[in-house]
């Protein structure tokens, strides 16, 4: 009995070692040296994992940045310039200072859904009502309101308005564009913040014939042309029946937002037209002075 527990024993401890053995040669052969330089530039990115950057994460953004060993096509939005500039000095390259761009809700609050054609009770997701419901105020192209975006925003810069609409908060919103790839109508879009945070775009999706997108908003763009002709720059285009605004060419002078006949372009940070004081009342003309005729008799008396 005693031989038979030492012969197992033996036997246990020979199948360990030669499997010890088996596992550090496969490690060996299998190893994977991870450069250090993604530690250090992993512990420079914000750690949001956002995926603005179009990687899994910001772990996975790291060793991008270290395999390609530049930044060319490589941005961290939440982190912006200063977190691209350490990564450059990381990586010993230059980095060119990029445009801020911000998420931009190209769907007019004032009108949607202003003319409620039918209510919707059921599951609160846009991915899920896009696929059996036009809108409540009937336009297909319409925000449907139901927050998606608000959801998938991680640094609390999108909100719903009062009036059904996501509004953004420019100052916090990094551009990882999240909500952008929330929203099944891809009425999100991001744009250059603009200089002094001026901007303008077309507040409008529908690609409707003007008469039936007027039906859905009184704000819809129709397509008319007319703020095409009056761009100085041909930062406008017109496709199915719809205007867009170039935000690299445009240089926000506004000329097409007076000119657009339903108000569908939207000009944002710009100050509010100086009101014009109402003209002084004119002061009354004095009475001009009664002339008293002496009678005759009086003149000859004195």
């Amino acid at each position: 009995m005693t031989n038979q527990i030492l012969i197992a024993v033996i036997v246990l401890g020979v199948l360990g070692l030669l499997f010890a053995v088996l596992l550090y040669i496969v490690a060996q052969k299998f190893k994977v040296v991870e450069d250090p330089l993604i530690d250090e530039v992993a512990e420079v990115l914000p750690g949001a994992n956002c995926g603005g950057c179009g990687k899994a994460g910001c772990r996975a953004f790291a060793e991008a940045c270290v395999a390609q060993g530049n930044m060319e096509g490589l941005r961290c939005a939440p982190g912006g310039d200063a977190v691209m500039q350490k990564i450059g000095q990381l990586l010993g390259c230059t980095v060119e200072q990029g445009e801020p761009m911000v998420a931009v809700v190209r769907c007019n609050p004032a009108n949607c859904g202003e003319k409620r054609r039918s209510n919707y009770d059921g599951l609160r997701s846009c991915a899920f009502q896009n696929t059996v419901y036009t809108g409540e105020g009937g336009c297909p192209f319409g925000c449907l309101g139901c927050g998606d975006c608000v959801a998938a925003c991680q640094f609390d810069a999108i909100h719903m308005g009062p009036d059904g609409v996501p509004v953004v908060d420019a100052d916090k919103c990094t551009a990882c564009g999240a909500c952008a790839k929330a929203c099944p109508r891809r009425i999100i879009e991001l744009r250059r913040k603009g200089k002094k945070d001026r901007r303008v775009y077309v507040s409008c999706m529908n690609k409707e014939k003007g008469a039936v997108a007027m039906k859905s908003c009184a704000n819809a763009c129709i397509g008319c042309g007319k703020c095409q002709k009056v761009c100085p720059m041909e930062a406008i285009t017109i496709a199915d029946n719809l205007s867009y605004i170039d935000h690299t060419k445009c240089i926000a002078c506004r000329k097409c937002v007076v000119e657009c006949p339903t108000h569908a372009i939207h000009d944002v940070g710009f100050p509010a037209p100086a009101v014009k004081p109402a003209p002084k009342p004119e002061a009354p003309a004095a009475p001009a002075a009664e002339k008293v005729e002496i009678p005759v008799a009086e003149k000859v008396k004195a």
